[in-house]
């Protein structure tokens, strides 16, 4: 009888520490996005002619991109915040960002350009994007790593890196309205490189702050 209660209390803590892993991770999103967006606003801002952009449906693009990247890995993040969790079966998330982008590219290859594809690959922000990226990502980086540590997820360097797809994704749809560079051949390249940099630092950290 001893067994079976200690079983039952096991079993209903587990419940307990599994359920709160999505409210907290939102909490300490929404508590640390205040800091991103007063760095951003207070070293870039938004660009002069946004209302004009928005009109320009590859401008509109860049957002739905980073917003896809962020909103996948944050289900894929609390997917790998239970101990038992695996990639199997849920890494084709993060590839819906990638056919946005490719279905973006194909899309702009399609009208006529005043630019050659090179210029516009390189544009004209790209030492900035890298800049920018990485530095808004640092608070959301941060929260994301505290909200995954009320989970047990088994294999925290990747479970650190989702956290920071999670990060570079909503640091990119901040640094998207400052950015000037709308061809989705500077996006894949320039926003992707700096995704890749907060990656690498989220499975660094989170290899270590995630254990268990």
């Amino acid at each position: 009888m001893e067994t079976e209660q200690l079983i039952r209390t096991l079993a209903a803590d587990n419940r307990y520490r599994a359920r709160p892993v999505g409210f907290i991770l939102t909490l300490a999103l929404l508590a640390a996005a205040p800091v991103s967006f007063l760095m951003f606003m207070t070293a870039l801002g938004v660009r002069p002619d946004v209302m004009t952009a928005m009109h320009n449906p590859f401008f509109d693009l860049k957002f739905v991109v980073t917003l896809a990247l962020a909103i996948s890995a944050i289900i894929v993040a609390l997917h790998l915040s239970r101990p038992e969790a695996s990639m199997k079966g849920w890494g084709w998330l993060l590839l819906i960002p990638v056919g946005i982008i490719a279905a973006g590219i194909g899309s702009e290859m399609m009208l006529p350009q005043r630019l050659p594809a090179m210029t516009r690959l390189i544009g004209q922000n790209s030492r900035i994007c890298m800049t920018a990226i990485p530095l808004l990502s640092l608070p959301l980086l941060a929260g994301a790593l505290v909200g995954l540590r009320h989970g047990a997820p088994a294999r925290p360097a990747l479970a650190g890196a989702i956290a920071g797809l999670i990060s570079a994704g909503l640091a990119a749809t901040l640094y998207a309205s400052h950015c000037t560079d709308d061809s989705p051949l500077f996006v894949v390249t320039w926003y992707s490189i700096a995704t890749a940099m907060v990656t690498a630092a989220g499975a660094l950290i989170g290899s270590k702050v995630l254990r268990f």
